[in-house]
């Protein structure tokens, strides 16, 4: 992929002679880094970036396994914080610094706080999920935009979801705006991708049942039992949810609207119908999934 020289710092041990700090945006560490924005390098070395302390700490608590740390000091306004360093470094974590000219060139946000690392991607596969008895998953089919994606994610987390699942995916969980719009949710949600036909074939050995939001539906959503083990499927901004899913669906249902517009962005409308179902829950007693209450 034309990224060895980077990669040769990253092969599970720090380097032998790090530099103090990297000050050229130029430097092949900053090109490598700028290059895993692109999917096809991250899918090629199974890593994707994660930029803030935040984000950071919720992917150290979700166990996941960090390559590589740079930090720009001249950034980091809680000095506190450095102890993470020290931390990672002794887990074998590479740290590197960087100068603000080559973070700037290294970073995507728009106000970076000097927090960039590489870390091993989350997701899974549909065999390795494990879903309890009244599991409550998300499936977003074809979903384009990455925001929307890490929208979900934070809903999903918010509401005890047990799996987020990208059904014929556009985008991939290592997308940087998906870890961004997510802050850091998509390392505390357990993520899997997979066809459409595989998604449904999985959901059908796991017994769960498959609920469609749909505008059309005759059904509204406040009449369908969710308190059992059900996956909620939305789909893309514009096409909406697939003929195979409507065809494999065991119940479609609207969410009910008073206005003109008879649809909402996708990613409230998975807020609007998870938190239905922690609702409906929280009335029956039933635990919201092995991430909800009990």
């Amino acid at each position: 992929m034309g990224h060895s020289e980077p990669m040769a710092a990253y092969d599970d041990r720090p380097p032998d002679d790090p530099p103090a700090e990297i000050t050229s945006p130029a430097n092949p560490q900053v090109k490598w880094l700028v290059a895993l924005r692109k999917r096809r390098v991250r899918d090629a070395e199974r890593v994707m970036l994660v930029e803030g302390y935040d984000e950071l700490v919720l992917a150290l608590e979700a166990g996941v396994t960090v390559r590589g740390v740079f930090c720009c000091l001249g950034l980091v306004r809680d000095e506190s914080r450095l102890a993470l360093l020290d931390t990672l470094q002794g887990g074998g974590s590479v740290v590197v610094r960087l100068g603000e000219s080559a973070f700037a060139k290294a970073s995507y946000r728009e106000s970076p706080d000097g927090w960039l690392a590489v870390v091993a991607n989350p997701e899974r596969s549909l065999a390795a999920l494990s879903l309890p008895a009244s599991a409550l998953v998300l499936v977003a089919e074809s979903v384009e935009k990455p925001g929307n994606l890490g929208a979900m994610l934070r809903t999903a987390d918010a509401a005890g979801v047990d799996a987020v699942v990208a059904a014929s995916p556009v985008t991939d969980w290592g997308n940087p705006n998906v870890v961004r719009a997510s802050k850091g949710t998509v390392f505390a949600v357990p993520v899997a991708s997979a066809p459409t036909s595989h998604v449904i074939g999985w959901l059908r050995e796991q017994g769960v049942r498959v609920v469609v939001a749909s505008p059309e539906a005759d059904t509204m959503l406040t009449d369908v039992d969710l308190c059992s083990a059900v996956a909620v499927v939305v789909g893309a901004e514009h096409a909406g949810v697939s003929e195979e899913w409507r065809a494999a669906a065991d119940l479609t249902a609207r969410i009910p609207m008073a206005g003109r517009v008879n649809s909402l962005n996708v990613s409230t409308s998975a807020a609007i119908v998870l938190f239905e179902a922690v609702r409906q829950r929280a009335l029956s007693g039933s635990a919201s999934g092995a991430r909800g209450q009990t």
